[in-house]
């Protein structure tokens, strides 16, 4: 697969632009119904024709891979294989509910546990982010050429990427203990999004979070030059048999920027 890698991700493009289509139409419907999962997380019929339609385009296409997508029964058998597609039809499900226009579609390949390629496209703005392990990271405005992006050399006044529905003003009060006021709310993996574009410089998530909410995220931050790391300064990996990331996580342009959190702060 490593040979048809330009190839692949032409595809991931277009099956998140094409599952994106169909959750614009749902999202301006509105009138979709809401149930919850056996975690209580919230999914639409929006996540669910999403996911039908990535892995329409890719299984056909890539049936020697293995497939971890969040709303699809879980196949073990992927955890012997070498590449792995891992997905999120929908990032940022409660943001779709709220209107807030600020939900991606989240596809990454990873290789041996590894991030490998990443693509986050954003439905509302038709924006793409994406990366291949060693080749960089780029984001394409719609109708524009892809330019590559790169984490910001901010040390001062630095801007921390906030989740607009993780108890923000918790989160608000943590920042400012570390002396920092300057917050970007955002949802679902714009956050990450935005330090490998430069514009923000850290990001913690102590909250569980699954494989598809972050694998695409990081290949594209790593790419762009920054850091990625569990909270306990481990390495991340994927196609794991427990997809939940039971550690956070935390995302920083720089190691001059990381925070050493104190017991029991909120992030």
């Amino acid at each position: 697969m490593e040979r048809e890698i330009n190839e692949i991700l032409a595809d991931c493009i277009n099956a998140a632009r094409e599952a994106g289509k169909e959750i614009m139409r749902i999202y301006r419907d509105s009138s979709y119904h809401v149930r919850s999962k056996a975690d209580n997380s919230p999914v639409t019929e929006a996540d669910v024709r999403a996911n039908e339609i990535i892995l329409g385009i890719l299984y056909e296409k890539y049936p020697e891979a293995g497939f971890l997508a969040e709303e699809s029964a879980d196949d073990l058998s992927r955890r012997e294989k070498e590449w792995c597609f891992i997905i999120d039809p929908l990032d940022g499900t409660k943001e779709f509910i709220k209107q807030s226009d600020e939900f991606t579609v989240n596809i990454a390949l990873v290789r041996k546990q590894k991030p490998f390629l990443g693509v986050v496209y954003v439905p509302v703005s038709g924006e793409v982010y994406y990366a291949i392990r060693g080749k960089g990271a780029y984001y394409c405005a719609p109708g524009s050429r892809p330019e590559a992006v790169h984490v910001s050399d901010r040390r001062d006044n630095i801007r921390a990427a906030v989740s607009k529905s993780n108890a923000p003003a918790d989160i608000r009060e943590t920042m400012a203990g570390y002396g920092i006021y300057n917050l970007i709310f955002a949802g679902s993996s714009i956050k990450g999004c935005l330090i490998a574009s430069g514009k923000a410089e850290i990001y913690y998530r102590g909250g569980l979070t699954s494989e598809w909410d972050t694998a695409a995220m990081q290949c594209i931050v790593e790419e762009a030059g920054g850091i990625f790391r569990q909270l306990d300064d481990s390495e991340m990996i994927y196609n794991r048999e427990n997809t939940l990331n039971e550690k956070g996580f935390y995302i920083l342009n720089s190691t001059e920027n990381k925070l050493e959190l104190k017991k029991g702060c909120k992030i």
